[in-house]
Protein backbone atom coordinates (compact mmCIF):
# COMPACT_ATOMS: atom_id res chain seq x y z
CA UNK A 1 0.00 0.00 0.00
CA UNK A 2 1.21 3.36 -1.43
CA UNK A 3 0.42 6.45 0.66
CA UNK A 4 0.91 10.00 0.40
CA UNK A 5 0.13 11.23 3.78
CA UNK A 6 0.22 15.00 4.86
CA UNK A 7 0.71 16.68 8.14
CA UNK A 8 2.71 13.26 8.86
CA UNK A 9 5.09 15.05 11.53
CA UNK A 10 2.25 15.37 14.84
CA UNK A 11 -0.66 14.84 15.52
CA UNK A 12 -3.34 12.78 13.23
CA UNK A 13 -0.56 12.68 10.57
CA UNK A 14 1.37 10.78 12.10
CA UNK A 15 -0.61 8.74 14.08
CA UNK A 16 -1.96 7.89 10.15
CA UNK A 17 1.43 6.74 9.34
CA UNK A 18 2.30 5.05 12.35
CA UNK A 19 -1.15 2.89 12.06
CA UNK A 20 -0.68 2.22 8.44
CA UNK A 21 1.59 -1.23 8.83
CA UNK A 22 -0.83 -2.26 11.30
CA UNK A 23 -3.58 -1.28 8.88
CA UNK A 24 -2.16 -3.13 6.23
CA UNK A 25 -1.52 -6.14 7.79
CA UNK A 26 -5.43 -6.44 8.84
CA UNK A 27 -6.10 -5.44 5.18
CA UNK A 28 -4.00 -8.07 3.26
CA UNK A 29 -2.55 -5.51 1.77
CA UNK A 30 1.13 -5.88 1.50
CA UNK A 31 4.04 -3.55 1.74
CA UNK A 32 3.69 -0.08 3.03
CA UNK A 33 5.66 2.34 1.66
CA UNK A 34 4.86 5.98 2.73
CA UNK A 35 5.51 9.28 1.66
CA UNK A 36 5.33 11.71 4.85
CA UNK A 37 5.07 15.53 4.03
CA UNK A 38 5.19 18.33 6.71
CA UNK A 39 7.16 21.11 7.67
CA UNK A 40 9.13 20.47 10.28
CA UNK A 41 11.88 17.88 9.05
CA UNK A 42 12.79 17.14 12.59
CA UNK A 43 9.45 15.95 13.54
CA UNK A 44 8.94 14.14 9.97
CA UNK A 45 12.71 12.39 10.47
CA UNK A 46 11.27 11.18 14.15
CA UNK A 47 8.43 9.47 12.66
CA UNK A 48 10.76 7.95 10.03
CA UNK A 49 12.94 6.37 12.19
CA UNK A 50 10.16 5.21 14.13
CA UNK A 51 8.45 3.91 10.98
CA UNK A 52 11.64 2.07 9.45
CA UNK A 53 11.73 -0.18 12.70
CA UNK A 54 8.24 -2.18 11.58
CA UNK A 55 9.62 -2.43 8.00
CA UNK A 56 7.52 0.14 5.97
CA UNK A 57 9.81 2.34 3.50
CA UNK A 58 9.44 5.85 4.46
CA UNK A 59 10.08 9.24 2.15
CA UNK A 60 10.26 12.07 4.04
CA UNK A 61 9.50 15.38 2.07
CA UNK A 62 10.04 18.49 3.71
CA UNK A 63 6.88 20.52 2.43
CA UNK A 64 4.92 24.12 2.61
CA UNK A 65 1.86 23.33 1.25
CA UNK A 66 0.89 27.14 1.24
CA UNK A 67 3.48 26.65 -2.22
CA UNK A 68 1.24 26.04 -4.97
CA UNK A 69 4.62 24.34 -6.51
CA UNK A 70 4.39 21.94 -3.83
CA UNK A 71 2.23 19.82 -3.82
CA UNK A 72 2.65 18.62 -7.46
CA UNK A 73 6.35 17.89 -6.62
CA UNK A 74 5.81 16.06 -3.69
CA UNK A 75 3.47 13.52 -5.58
CA UNK A 76 5.96 13.17 -8.53
CA UNK A 77 8.44 12.18 -5.43
CA UNK A 78 6.68 10.00 -4.21
CA UNK A 79 5.30 8.44 -7.54
CA UNK A 80 8.96 8.14 -8.52
CA UNK A 81 9.98 6.18 -5.57
CA UNK A 82 6.98 3.62 -5.10
CA UNK A 83 6.41 3.21 -9.25
CA UNK A 84 2.71 4.73 -8.25
CA UNK A 85 0.28 6.10 -5.53
CA UNK A 86 -2.45 3.30 -3.92
CA UNK A 87 -3.83 6.53 -1.76
CA UNK A 88 -3.40 10.26 -0.36
CA UNK A 89 -4.54 11.25 3.06
CA UNK A 90 -5.05 15.06 3.19
CA UNK A 91 -4.62 16.16 6.26
CA UNK A 92 -2.47 19.14 6.75
CA UNK A 93 -4.37 22.29 8.10
CA UNK A 94 -4.17 25.41 9.95
CA UNK A 95 -6.46 27.78 12.06
CA UNK A 96 -6.63 31.03 13.02
CA UNK A 97 -8.18 32.65 16.01
CA UNK A 98 -9.87 35.57 14.33
CA UNK A 99 -13.23 37.05 14.59
CA UNK A 100 -14.72 38.13 10.80
CA UNK A 101 -14.54 41.31 11.52
CA UNK A 102 -11.00 41.65 12.47
CA UNK A 103 -9.54 38.63 9.78
CA UNK A 104 -6.67 40.24 7.21
CA UNK A 105 -6.99 39.09 3.79
CA UNK A 106 -3.48 37.55 4.56
CA UNK A 107 -4.67 35.32 6.89
CA UNK A 108 -8.14 34.27 4.66
CA UNK A 109 -5.96 33.54 1.86
CA UNK A 110 -3.56 31.24 3.55
CA UNK A 111 -6.36 29.56 5.45
CA UNK A 112 -7.68 28.32 2.17
CA UNK A 113 -4.76 27.61 0.47
CA UNK A 114 -3.41 25.44 3.11
CA UNK A 115 -6.87 23.97 4.30
CA UNK A 116 -8.62 24.01 1.07
CA UNK A 117 -6.41 24.78 -2.45
CA UNK A 118 -3.18 22.02 -1.03
CA UNK A 119 -6.06 18.77 -1.38
CA UNK A 120 -7.00 20.11 -5.11
CA UNK A 121 -3.62 20.64 -5.97
CA UNK A 122 -2.34 17.21 -4.11
CA UNK A 123 -5.63 15.18 -5.66
CA UNK A 124 -4.91 16.71 -9.45
CA UNK A 125 -1.60 15.94 -9.28
CA UNK A 126 -2.07 12.06 -8.15
CA UNK A 127 -4.73 11.28 -10.71
CA UNK A 128 -3.09 9.53 -12.79
CA UNK A 129 -1.41 7.40 -10.38
CA UNK A 130 -4.69 6.62 -8.48
CA UNK A 131 -6.26 6.14 -11.71
CA UNK A 132 -3.56 3.79 -12.85
CA UNK A 133 -4.11 1.44 -9.13
CA UNK A 134 -7.97 2.55 -8.51
CA UNK A 135 -6.66 4.56 -5.43
CA UNK A 136 -8.51 6.46 -3.02
CA UNK A 137 -8.48 10.40 -1.52
CA UNK A 138 -9.41 11.05 2.20
CA UNK A 139 -9.36 14.24 3.72
CA UNK A 140 -9.22 15.57 7.03
CA UNK A 141 -12.50 17.92 7.33
CA UNK A 142 -13.91 18.82 10.36
CA UNK A 143 -17.24 18.68 12.35
CA UNK A 144 -16.84 22.74 12.22
CA UNK A 145 -17.38 22.56 8.33
CA UNK A 146 -21.13 22.17 9.12
CA UNK A 147 -20.92 23.64 12.44
CA UNK A 148 -19.65 26.98 12.08
CA UNK A 149 -17.39 27.31 15.11
CA UNK A 150 -16.22 31.22 16.40
CA UNK A 151 -13.98 32.58 16.61
CA UNK A 152 -12.06 30.70 14.21
CA UNK A 153 -12.12 33.08 11.54
CA UNK A 154 -12.08 31.04 8.13
CA UNK A 155 -11.78 27.56 9.52
CA UNK A 156 -14.99 26.73 9.40
CA UNK A 157 -15.55 28.00 5.80
CA UNK A 158 -12.59 26.51 4.56
CA UNK A 159 -13.49 23.10 5.87
CA UNK A 160 -16.72 23.32 4.10
CA UNK A 161 -15.03 23.92 1.08
CA UNK A 162 -12.91 21.17 1.53
CA UNK A 163 -15.83 18.68 1.96
CA UNK A 164 -17.78 19.85 -1.05
CA UNK A 165 -14.25 19.90 -3.33
CA UNK A 166 -13.86 15.95 -2.09
CA UNK A 167 -17.27 14.98 -3.04
CA UNK A 168 -16.99 16.37 -6.11
CA UNK A 169 -14.14 14.52 -6.67
CA UNK A 170 -16.32 11.16 -5.26
CA UNK A 171 -18.86 12.18 -8.40
CA UNK A 172 -16.20 13.15 -10.92
CA UNK A 173 -13.80 10.31 -10.39
CA UNK A 174 -15.84 7.43 -9.43
CA UNK A 175 -15.81 6.15 -13.16
CA UNK A 176 -12.41 6.05 -12.69
CA UNK A 177 -12.16 3.50 -9.74
CA UNK A 178 -11.06 6.60 -7.26
CA UNK A 179 -12.69 7.07 -4.12
CA UNK A 180 -12.85 10.39 -2.31
CA UNK A 181 -14.22 10.55 1.34
CA UNK A 182 -13.54 13.11 4.11
CA UNK A 183 -13.37 12.16 8.31
CA UNK A 184 -14.80 14.53 10.20
CA UNK A 185 -13.10 15.22 13.76
CA UNK A 186 -14.50 16.87 16.76
CA UNK A 187 -12.14 18.03 19.53
CA UNK A 188 -8.98 15.77 19.50
CA UNK A 189 -5.89 16.39 21.93
CA UNK A 190 -2.86 17.20 19.26
CA UNK A 191 -0.27 19.70 18.83
CA UNK A 192 -2.61 22.02 17.68
CA UNK A 193 -5.40 21.71 20.77
CA UNK A 194 -3.27 21.90 23.71
CA UNK A 195 -3.56 25.25 24.60
CA UNK A 196 -7.34 25.32 24.17
CA UNK A 197 -7.75 22.01 26.47
CA UNK A 198 -4.72 20.27 26.06
CA UNK A 199 -2.76 21.44 28.94
CA UNK A 200 -3.50 19.87 32.28
CA UNK A 201 -1.00 22.82 33.99
CA UNK A 202 -3.52 25.76 32.41
CA UNK A 203 -6.25 25.98 34.60
CA UNK A 204 -8.35 27.53 31.38
CA UNK A 205 -7.29 24.83 29.64
CA UNK A 206 -8.62 22.03 32.20
CA UNK A 207 -11.80 23.90 32.56
CA UNK A 208 -12.49 24.12 28.60
CA UNK A 209 -11.88 20.17 28.42
CA UNK A 210 -13.97 19.86 31.34
CA UNK A 211 -16.51 21.16 29.60
CA UNK A 212 -15.66 19.93 25.93
CA UNK A 213 -15.99 16.18 27.88
CA UNK A 214 -19.58 17.43 29.42
CA UNK A 215 -21.42 18.25 26.31
CA UNK A 216 -19.89 15.29 24.41
CA UNK A 217 -22.01 11.97 24.76
CA UNK A 218 -19.24 9.67 24.76
CA UNK A 219 -17.92 12.26 27.83
CA UNK A 220 -14.15 12.55 26.46
CA UNK A 221 -11.85 13.92 23.96
CA UNK A 222 -10.87 12.15 20.94
CA UNK A 223 -7.41 10.54 20.41
CA UNK A 224 -5.16 11.33 17.46
CA UNK A 225 -5.69 7.57 16.75
CA UNK A 226 -9.24 7.43 16.77
CA UNK A 227 -9.23 9.40 13.74
CA UNK A 228 -6.19 7.87 11.94
CA UNK A 229 -8.73 4.46 12.25
CA UNK A 230 -11.20 6.06 10.19
CA UNK A 231 -8.41 7.60 8.00
CA UNK A 232 -7.16 4.39 7.10
CA UNK A 233 -10.73 2.22 6.76
CA UNK A 234 -11.98 4.69 4.04
CA UNK A 235 -8.22 4.56 2.31
CA UNK A 236 -8.21 0.80 2.15
CA UNK A 237 -9.95 -1.95 0.53
CA UNK A 238 -12.28 -2.87 3.05
CA UNK A 239 -14.09 0.53 2.09
CA UNK A 240 -14.43 -0.65 -1.18
CA UNK A 241 -17.83 0.69 -2.28
CA UNK A 242 -17.31 3.65 0.04
CA UNK A 243 -17.23 7.33 -1.77
CA UNK A 244 -18.59 10.89 -1.10
CA UNK A 245 -18.89 10.38 2.30
CA UNK A 246 -18.10 12.87 5.34
CA UNK A 247 -17.77 10.13 8.89
CA UNK A 248 -17.90 12.20 11.89
CA UNK A 249 -15.29 10.97 14.19
CA UNK A 250 -16.96 13.38 17.14
CA UNK A 251 -17.77 10.69 20.11
CA UNK A 252 -21.61 11.76 19.00
CA UNK A 253 -21.20 15.77 19.51
CA UNK A 254 -22.37 17.39 16.40
CA UNK A 255 -25.81 14.85 17.83
CA UNK A 256 -26.22 17.34 20.61
CA UNK A 257 -27.34 20.39 19.41
CA UNK A 258 -31.35 19.65 20.33
CA UNK A 259 -30.82 18.27 23.91
CA UNK A 260 -28.69 20.82 24.78
CA UNK A 261 -31.04 23.81 23.05
CA UNK A 262 -34.00 22.11 23.71
CA UNK A 263 -33.05 21.79 27.77
CA UNK A 264 -33.99 17.92 27.74
CA UNK A 265 -33.47 17.15 31.67
CA UNK A 266 -30.36 15.26 32.12
CA UNK A 267 -28.66 17.76 29.03
CA UNK A 268 -29.46 21.32 30.43
CA UNK A 269 -26.28 23.45 30.07
CA UNK A 270 -26.36 24.34 34.18
CA UNK A 271 -26.60 20.64 34.45
CA UNK A 272 -24.14 20.59 32.24
CA UNK A 273 -22.24 23.05 33.98
CA UNK A 274 -22.04 21.59 36.94
CA UNK A 275 -21.22 18.19 35.80
CA UNK A 276 -17.90 19.74 34.24
CA UNK A 277 -17.29 21.87 37.61
CA UNK A 278 -17.76 18.52 39.63
CA UNK A 279 -14.57 16.92 37.52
Amino acid sequence: MRYVITGAGSGIGRAVATLAPRAADRDGSGKVQLALLDRDADSLESVASELRGTGAECLPLVVDLSDPAAAGKAVEDAVSAFGGLDALVSNAGISSVDAIEDLGLETYQRTFDVNTRATFLLARAAFPALRDARGSIVATASISATHPTPPLGMYSASKAALKAMVQQMAVEWGRHGIRANCVSPGPTDTGLTRGSFGDPEDAAARANRNYREAVSPMRKIGRAEDIAEAVLFLAGPRAGHITGVDLPVDGGLSLTVMPLTGGTTGYRLDEIAQEATSR
